[in-house]
């Protein structure tokens, strides 16, 4: 028999009907098994009436969903443990609210786990969906390394693709600071423990845009700092470490911290040359162009900072 499977759906009620796409996304699956959807409302309070709606909708006709508050710290890593807490399934996967799953995702890599039973962490490539444009994603093979991840974010393994062992007792760190990178180090730890197994076909609709997280600077620098903190390695490679060190001199510079900008900016050149984006956020401290136009433009070939 095929293992059973849970998906968390963390959301804040504000954005109901992506919320039942993302749902429908996940009971379309072809499995053969029912699939356990636990909707996870972070804030509480008047947010929750409108998941509920939706669940109820989605589940007269296609399945079963529960719809729960946030019992953990506020954010979306407790959004997400709370959601693992309540399931009882062999296979825990995530998708976020504004995503959506594609045909034939939970198939694929419940196939590629069971071919390789060492491993306990999925990912699989995804396409990104901003304005009117899809670009594709994919990571050119068939398992990540904790190498990969250090030397690339790797925005294909993407928390809306994890599926992984109930058994491996993985959660997401509620110390993330205002949720940023909790996903990269899940991923970082499930690495280190072994490959993760990807399946490279865009399996994952994710969409880019409408996140608040993109333009919450101080977030995103607070971020990389506990990424840092946590990870040691990520600052062993030269073009791994000059890629962060670059994304902290652009969220300085978006900030309108030229000086803070310049100094991350020389790190990331120290550290290899010809990082882009230490260039890039000179650029932007320096008035030549507005941070928001460069992820624009970034943002509509898939891309991010």
């Amino acid at each position: 028999m095929k293992p059973s499977v849970g998906v968390v759906i963390p959301t804040r009620g504000e954005r109901p009907e992506l919320l039942a796409a993302a749902v429908a996304g996940v009971l379309d699956q072809e499995y053969g098994r029912r699939i356990r959807v636990v909707v996870v409302v972070d804030g509480g309070g008047d947010a929750l009436g409108p998941a509920e709606q939706i669940a109820d909708v989605v589940a007269a006709t296609r399945g079963s969903v529960r719809v729960v508050a946030n019992r953990r710290a506020r954010g979306l890593p407790g959004a997400r443990n709370t959601g693992i807490d309540e399931l009882d399934t062999d296979l825990v996967a995530f998708c976020d609210d504004d995503d959506r799953w594609l045909p034939g995702k939970l198939a694929a890599q419940v196939a590629a786990l069971e071919g390789e039973p060492e491993a306990d962490f999925a990912s699989c490539a995804i396409e990104v969906a901003y304005g009117s444009r899809l670009v594709p994603r994919q990571a050119g093979a068939e398992r990540v390394t904790r190498a990969d991840l250090t030397r690339s974010r790797m925005v294909m393994v993407h928390s809306s693709t994890f599926l992984f062992r109930a058994s491996a007792g993985y959660r997401a760190d509620e110390s993330a600071p205002g949720g940023q990178n909790e996903d990269w180090d899940l991923a970082l730890r499930a690495a280190a423990r072994h490959p993760i197994v990807h399946v490279d076909r865009p399996l994952v609709r994710v969409r880019w845009g409408g996140s608040g997280y993109v333009a919450r600077w101080a977030d995103r620098i607070a971020g990389l700092e506990w990424m840092l903190a946590r990870h040691a390695d990520l600052e062993t490679d030269p073009r791994g470490a000059a890629r962060i060190y670059g994304q902290m001199a652009f969220h300085h510079a978006a900030l309108g911290r030229r000086r803070d900008a310049g100094r991350w900016a020389w790190k990331a050149f120290s550290a290899h040359r010809r990082e882009p984006r230490a260039a890039v956020a000179l650029a932007v401290a320096t008035g030549l162009v507005p941070a928001r136009a460069v992820l624009g433009l970034l943002h509509t070939c898939g891309r991010g900072i």
